[in-house]
C-alpha cells in the first residue's frame, strides 16, 4: 500500500463523515492491514536479527494502527448510518392516535390527550414504536448490550433463582434400593432497575416543522447518550443507583474460583505479556472457559488493548487478530468475534484489559418497560429541554461464563 494510499484512507476515517463508497472503503482497509502485517513483519526479522527495531518502523506500524482502528470505527459509522429510519415527512392513513397525541405534546405542549400515559413523577411514556426504536438502536451501538442477556420487566427489581448444584443423581439397577438423594442448592440474584436519563434540546422552529417525526427525532437524540451510559456502568458500574459491572465484581485466581466472582488467568509479568510466546496467554484463557460457554464467547477489550493484540502470532506465523469478512462485522481473535468497548482499562500492572466469555449468558441486562419524557420549554430558552428517562439495570449471572486476564506476576 503506498503513501498516498494510507493518507487518503486516513483521512477518510477521521473525516467523521458517513458518505461514501463503503465497499471501496473496506477494500482500502483490508489493503491496509496487509500492509500493516508486511510492516509488522519487517519489525519482527529486526528484532531476530539485532535484538532491536529501527525507530522508523516502530512509527510506522503505530501509524497503521491508529488507520486500522479509526478506518473501522468509521465502517462502523457507515453501517450504521445505512440503517437509521428516515424522517417521516407523511401522515400515513391509519395514524396511532397515542402518537398523533404525544406529537402534540413534544411540538405544542398539548396534554389533553396524553392522560393514559401520564408518570406520576411527571412526564409521559413515549409510544411504543419509539421505544422499540430506543431499545433496537442501543443493542446495535452498545458494545455490551450487543452480546449481553436481555430481559424486560414491569417493575422496579428483576429476582433469578440459580442453582448452584443440581440434585445427586447416579446409576442403580433395577432391583436395587435407592438411595435418597441430595437436594439442589439455589441461589437468588437481584437486579434492581436505576434510572438513566438524557435532555435533548429542540428549537421552536425545529418543533414546528412538519416533516420531523418527534418520536424518531427523540430516539435518536437519546441513543448515543444512553448507550455511553450503559456502558461504563456495565463495563465497571459499582451497582449504586446503577448498573454493577462485571469487573467490578470480586476477581479470584482461576485456580481458586468459587460462585460469587470472577476468575482469571495471569500472564506472568506485570503489565505485559510475556517476552516469549504471547499468545499463549490468550490460548489458556480461551480454554479456562467451559466448552459449553466457549460456542458462544467473545472478546472484550478496548481499542488501544486491541493495537497490542493484532502484532501477535501463533506458533504457525499466522495472526491472531483478523478483520471483519464485510463491512459492519466483527473482528476476530483467534476465531472469536471481538467487542471493542472503550471503558475497558488500558493494559497495565495488575490491570484486566481483556475479557473472554459467553456474555449472553454470563451477564443480564434487565430494563423496565417505558421510556419517559417530561417537556421543559422554561429552563432554556429559547430552546425545548426534553427530560427523557429509562430504567435499566445489569450485573452478572452466571459467574463461571466469563474470564479475565489479568497482567500480573500471579
Amino acid at each position: 500500500m503506498t503513501e498516498a494510499a494510507t493518507e487518503r484512507l486516513e483521512n477518510k476515517a477521521t473525516s467523521g463523515s458517513t458518505a461514501g463508497d463503503i465497499t471501496g472503503m473496506f477494500s482500502e482497509f483490508m489493503t491496509s492491514f496487509e500492509e500493516f502485517k508486511r510492516t509488522n513483519e519487517g519489525r519482527l526479522k529486526d528484532l531476530e536479527k539485532r535484538g532491536a527495531t529501527d525507530t522508523l518502523t516502530e512509527q510506522k506500524l503505530e501509524r497503521l494502527n491508529a488507520t486500522l482502528d479509526n478506518a473501522k470505527s468509521a465502517l462502523d459509522r457507515m453501517s450504521l448510518e445505512r440503517t437509521r429510519p428516515q424522517l417521516d415527512g407523511h401522515r400515513p392513513v391509519a395514524q396511532d392516535e397515542y402518537k398523533d397525541a404525544f406529537s402534540a405534546y413534544v411540538k405544542r405542549g398539548e396534554e389533553k390527550a396524553l392522560s393514559i400515559g401520564s408518570n406520576p413523577d411527571g412526564g409521559y411514556l413515549v409510544p411504543a414504536q419509539t421505544e422499540t426504536e430506543i431499545l433496537t438502536r442501543l443493542k446495535t451501538i452498545s458494545p455490551i448490550r450487543g452480546i449481553a442477556g436481555l430481559r424486560q420487566v414491569s417493575t422496579s427489581l428483576y429476582k433469578k433463582p440459580v442453582a448452584l448444584s443440581g440434585p445427586a443423581v447416579g446409576w442403580v439397577a433395577e432391583t436395587a434400593a435407592r438411595p435418597q438423594t441430595a437436594s439442589q442448592t439455589i441461589d437468588e440474584l437481584s437486579f434492581p432497575t436505576a434510572e438513566l436519563y438524557a435532555m435533548p434540546a429542540a428549537t421552536s422552529a425545529f418543533l414546528d416543522d412538519a416533516a420531523v417525526d418527534v418520536g424518531q427525532w427523540i430516539a435518536d437524540e437519546v441513543n448515543a447518550a444512553f448507550a455511553e451510559q450503559e456502558t461504563t456502568a456495565f463495563v465497571a458500574g459499582d451497582g449504586i443507583n446503577k448498573p454493577k459491572g462485571f469487573l467490578a465484581e470480586p476477581q479470584v485466581a482461576e485456580s481458586a474460583w468459587a460462585w460469587d466472582s470472577i476468575g482469571y488467568l495471569a500472564t506472568g509479568v506485570s503489565g505485559a505479556f510475556p517476552a516469549s510466546n504471547a499468545s499463549d496467554a490468550l490460548i489458556d484463557l480461551v480454554y479456562a472457559l467451559k466448552a459449553g460457554y466457549r460456542q458462544n464467547a467473545s472478546w472484550v477489550m478496548n481499542r488501544k488493548t486491541q493495537g497490542a493484540i493484532r502484532k501477535l502470532k501463533d506458533a504457525d506465523g499466522n495472526y491472531l487478530w483478523q478483520p471483519a469478512l464485510a463491512p459492519g462485522g466483527k473482528a476476530t481473535l483467534m476465531g472469536f468475534d471481538l467487542v471493542e468497548a472503550e471503558d475497558m482499562p488500558d493494559i497495565g500492572a495488575g490491570t484486566t484489559p481483556i475479557v473472554f466469555g459467553d456474555f449472553r449468558r454470563g451477564y443480564l441486562i434487565v430494563d423496565r418497560q417505558g421510556v419517559n419524557v417530561l417537556r421543559d420549554p422554561f429552563s432554556a430558552k429559547p430552546y425545548v429541554l426534553f427530560y427523557t428517562t429509562k430504567r435499566v439495570g445489569g450485573g452478572v449471572q452466571d459467574f463461571d461464563a466469563i474470564k479475565l486476564l489479568k497482567f500480573a506476576v500471579s
